[in-house]
C-alpha cells in the first residue's frame, strides 16, 4: 500500500480515483498497488520520469487499457466495464499527433464533432468557438499538415475539447514545443481550468508544470509516492530550503563559524558578502538561526529563505522512498 499525502477536496466526489490499482506486461509492474484521487477543478501534475508508469494511468483513465487489479473510478464509472459512459465525459490527448492528410484545420473538427454526435447545424458554432479558444482562427483553411509543432498541439487540444468534456487528460503536451509555444500552451490550459474542467497533465520536465498545476503527484517505478497540493506535500516533507544571507565582508567567516555545526545546515558555499546553505527545517528553525546570528553582532542585509521547487521535492520525494 502506498502511502500518499491526501489531496485537498478529498471530502468530496473525486473526479478521478484510483484504489490500488496494478498493471503489468510480463514480468514489468507499470503501476504497482497505486491509489490516487484527482478532485473537481484541479489541475493535477503527473511527474515522473519516462517509463514511471504515467501513460500507462492515462490509458486506463481514457478507458484504453485494461487493468490487472484494483478499482478505477471516472465520475462514479468504471472505464473498463462502462467505456461508453467515460468516453463522454472526458477527453484525451495523447504525445502523438494523428492527422487526416487531406483536411483542413476546420474540417478536421468537424469530423470530430461528428464522431461525438453533434448535430449538423451546430458544428460550425462549435468548430469557430473552439478555433477562438485555442487561437487558431486565422487558420480555418490551413492544410493540418502545414502547420507548425505548437499549433498542431493546440489543433489537438481543441480536438479533445468538441464534446465539452468535463475532464481532460494530457499526455506530454508541451514534449517538443519552443518556449513561446510552451507558454502559450500554459496560457491556454490556465483557461480551461478557470472554466471549470479537471485537467490532468503529465510531464517529465518538472519546470513545465510548476506554473500551472494545484496539485501534483509524483510517480516513480509504477508507485504513487505522494500526492495532494504543491503546499501540502512542501508541508509535509518538510523539504529543504536554500537560504540565501548577505553580510559586510568582513563578517563573512563569523557567520561562516556561527552555522557550522548547526544540525539544521548543509551544504554551504561562501562567496564575497553572501553565504548560502541549505536549510532543512521550517520557519522556527530559521528565525531561531537568524536570531542566534544577529545575537552574535553580526549585521545581516538580507536572509531569503526560498522554498523547494518540484525538481528539489521530486528528488527528495524519491530518494527518501527508495532509502
Amino acid at each position: 500500500m502506498v502511502d500518499p499525502i491526501s489531496a485537498a477536496g478529498s471530502s468530496s466526489t473525486p473526479v478521478v480515483s484510483f484504489e490500488g490499482v496494478e498493471k503489468r506486461y510480463g514480468k514489468l509492474a507499470a503501476l504497482d498497488r497505486v491509489d490516487l484521487e484527482v478532485p473537481a477543478g484541479a489541475v493535477m501534475g503527473l511527474i515522473g520520469p519516462n517509463g514511471a508508469g504515467k501513460t500507462t494511468s492515462m490509458l486506463l483513465m481514457s478507458s484504453l487499457l485494461s487493468r490487472d487489479a484494483g478499482s478505477v473510478r471516472i465520475l462514479g464509472n468504471d472505464p473498463e466495464k462502462d467505456p461508453r459512459s467515460v468516453r463522454k465525459v472526458i477527453g484525451y490527448m495523447p504525445d502523438f499527433f494523428g492527422f487526416y492528410d487531406t483536411l483542413n484545420v476546420s474540417e478536421y473538427l468537424d469530423f470530430f464533432a461528428a464522431t461525438h454526435g453533434i448535430k449538423p447545424h451546430a458544428r460550425p458554432g462549435v468548430v469557430a468557438d473552439l478555433l477562438a479558444l485555442v487561437d487558431l482562427e486565422g487558420k480555418a483553411d490551413a492544410d493540418v499538415n502545414t502547420l507548425s509543432r505548437g499549433m498542431k498541439q493546440r489543433l489537438s487540444l481543441a480536438r479533445a475539447l468538441v464534446h465539452d468534456p468535463q475532464l481532460l487528460i494530457l499526455d506530454e503536451p508541451a514534449s517538443g514545443l519552443d518556449p513561446r509555444a510552451r507558454v502559450q500552451l500554459r496560457e491556454l490550459i490556465a483557461e480551461l481550468a478557470r472554466l471549470g474542467k479537471t485537467v490532468v497533465i503529465s510531464s517529465h520536465i518538472l519546470a513545465e508544470l510548476e506554473g500551472i498545476c494545484t496539485h501534483m503527484a509524483v510517480v516513480d517505478h509504477g508507485k504513487v509516492k505522494a500526492h495532494g497540493t504543491l503546499e501540502e506535500i512542501r508541508t509535509t516533507l518538510v523539504a529543504n530550503k536554500r537560504v540565501t544571507v548577505r553580510v559586510p565582508d568582513s563578517q563573512v567567516d563569523a557567520t561562516e563559524d556561527a552555522l557550522s555545526g548547526q544540525p539544521e545546515v548543509t551544504e554551504m558555499a561562501v562567496e564575497r558578502g553572501v553565504v548560502r546553505f541549505l536549510l532543512n527545517g521550517d520557519d522556527a528553525v530559521s528565525a531561531r538561526l537568524l536570531g542566534q546570528i544577529v545575537g552574535g553582532g553580526i549585521e545581516i542585509s538580507e536572509w531569503r529563505v526560498d522554498s523547494a521547487g518540484l525538481e528539489e521535492l521530486f528528488l527528495q520525494i524519491t530518494e527518501e522512498r527508495r532509502e
